[in-house]
């Protein structure tokens, strides 16, 4: 990367700056960074001056941000968090090998964390970091190599590799489907039922592939499915939710069908990453572990 130097200041004048931005206090910022205050305003008056731009105005005895500070505050926040980031996973393993990886809630808890063990026994160099995503994002704008996404095949930015798909079931606790008289698909219509904020056309789906007209669908919203099935578990309403993921509560009887109507989602798993990571060695490890783990 051949970038002027003149971009480029030094982390000093950038966390003294950020602290500042952050705090509103040269005084608190100087506490923070165990400076004193006029070495905080050195750097932060050398860095404006290398940039040639006012980054705060300075009122008395405050400092406020300008429209141009703000914005530089909010991207330098971000970067220093990312060099942060992989200063610690450098830490952690001073070797390399490190893979970070953004996964969905419930299927990172119940199908893919029983199964790491095995990964990391046949790959003893490779750490692995789990973070929580709901949703696609830029990879090209954090600090993730891989992703676990259910969706279409659609990721802009990223090749996607085939994992699995997935069957959903109506379920409720066995209470529940006492006192609501429940025999056929169209009966749920008179029913809570449990809604999930990820994937709000759920229900519209089952009832279609049922053959059951509705005119709309109310009910409690939930953004992950743990929630929702501890919510069905209480008796609260009926979830359509994934058999591979609640078998547990299925086999224990803690839930149960309300109706034995299945249905294949028309979304699948995959892993996601972007295409320059692809020869990352930690990753083409984990994917082709977890093709071949979900094939199985």
């Amino acid at each position: 990367m051949n970038t002027s130097r003149r971009f480029l200041p030094s982390t000093s004048h950038l966390a003294a700056f950020e602290a500042v931005a952050r705090t509103g206090s040269v005084t608190a910022a100087a506490r923070e960074l165990d400076l004193t205050q006029s070495a905080v305003s050195r750097q932060v008056s050398a860095l404006e001056d290398q940039l040639g731009v006012e980054l705060f105005l300075r009122e008395r005895q405050t400092m406020r941000l300008t429209l141009a500070g703000d914005s530089y505050a909010r991207e330098i926040r971000e970067a220093l968090r990312r060099i942060s980031s992989a200063s610690l996973n450098l830490r952690a393993n001073p070797h390399g090998g490190t893979l970070n990886l953004a996964i969905l809630p419930t299927f990172g808890t119940r199908w893919l964390a029983p199964r790491l063990g095995r990964f990391l026994a046949a790959n003893p160099g490779v750490t692995i970091n789990l973070v929580t995503r709901l949703s696609p994002f830029d990879f090209r704008l954090d600090s993730i190599d891989a992703a676990i996404h259910f969706g279409h095949p659609h990721w802009p930015g990223a090749e996607l590799a085939f994992l699995m798909s997935e069957r959903t079931v109506p379920a409720c606790s066995p209470d529940f489907l006492k006192r609501y008289s429940i025999s056929a698909p169209e009966d749920l219509l008179t029913v809570p039922l449990l809604h999930l904020t990820t994937r709000p056309d759920a229900w519209e789906q089952w009832f279609a592939s049922n053959g059951v007209a509705f005119e709309s669908l109310h009910g409690m919203l939930f953004d992950q499915f743990a929630t929702a099935a501890q919510a069905a578990i209480a008796g609260l309403g009926i979830a359509l939710l994934p058999t591979f993921l609640m078998q547990e509560e299925l086999r224990r009887g803690d839930l149960v069908a309300a109706v034995d109507r299945e249905m294949e989602s028309r979304e699948r798993y995959y892993l996601a990453f972007p295409p320059e990571r692809a020869d990352y060695a930690p990753l083409a490890a984990f994917r082709d572990w977890i093709v071949a783990e979900a094939a199985a």
